[in-house]
């Protein structure tokens, strides 16, 4: 049964997905906005076969029997069935406010934005954005869901609720809705992710959400999108070379590098893996 609903969800978002595109295109073609183009486009629809690929092989070898453990070692006894629909509010909570904190040192540490970079690298901002997946990953979110399987929640049921936020996750990414009133101040609109994909000064490393933005307010970074700052997307170092090896690569090469050239003892040089992205040490 659990399967069979993960199936159907899948079965009744992706045609919904895939008509919200193609609606997108028609609609900016006859107002003669390039909103798509080719080479974009294909390396949204790319990094979404590798990170579902990986995904796919990691969850039977490693996310499930990882999640299985922690659940048969729960702190708390509970199940879908006893406690109805506030099981899942609640998982709903913790796993949106897990992606957070994941997502938050995604950007907060260069050895994960090497990963999670990926997303950021498109200068477009359509519907096949949220395609552009952090390749790798997979192989660490495991480790942000595990608390959530101790307070007893099944593995399945948080798999089922990472995938349907994640459907949401991929409806936000467009320019063709400028606000939605007053759930601006509750869940993470377009809007919202636009800010979060810019690469202005002040929109970076705001918004971090999925679904709620509550969680922004509460630590300091939420970001209004501004009418007197347009919105510049892509990356603050623009990527030369685009082909598909090396928009996955890219930070990997540039952070071995700087380690490998920098004059500064190995404790020292840590930091340009560990650190925030662009940190450089202090000069005496």
């Amino acid at each position: 049964m659990e399967l069979f609903r993960e199936q159907l969800l899948l079965a009744v978002s992706v045609p919904v997905i895939l008509g919200a595109i193609l609606l997108e295109i028609v609609v900016t073609h006859f107002h003669g906005i390039r909103a798509y183009t080719w080479s974009e486009t294909l390396t949204n629809f790319y990094m979404a076969a590798l990170n579902g690929s990986l995904d796919l092989l990691l969850r039977a070898v490693l996310v499930l029997p990882i999640l299985a453990w922690c659940w048969h070692h729960r702190v708390l006894d509970w199940s879908s069935e006893e406690q109805g629909w506030s099981y899942w509010l609640l998982l709903f909570l913790l796993q949106d406010f897990a992606y957070y904190v994941l997502h938050y040192v995604d950007h907060h540490c260069r050895l994960f934005w090497a990963v999670h970079v990926t997303h950021h690298s498109s200068v477009e901002f359509n519907l096949t954005t949220g395609f552009r997946s952090s390749v790798f990953q997979p192989v660490y979110r495991t480790l942000y869901f595990m608390p959530i399987a101790w307070l007893g929640f099944d593995p399945l049921d948080i798999l089922f609720m990472y995938a349907a936020t994640q459907i949401y996750g991929s409806l936000i990414h467009t320019e063709r809705i400028r606000s939605l009133g007053w759930l601006e101040y509750v869940l993470v609109t377009p809007s919202h992710h636009r800010v979060h994909h810019a690469s202005n000064g002040c929109y970076l490393d705001k918004n971090m959400g999925m679904c709620l933005i509550i969680w922004d307010y509460l630590f300091g970074t939420f970001q209004k999108e501004l009418p007197t700052e347009p919105v510049r997307y892509g990356l603050t170092k623009s990527i030369e070379d685009r082909g598909p090896v090396n928009i996955v690569l890219h930070e990997w090469r540039d952070m071995v590098q700087d380690v490998r050239q920098s004059p500064l003892p190995w404790w020292k040089r840590v930091g340009y893996v560990l650190r925030g992205p662009g940190w450089k040490p202090h000069r005496d």
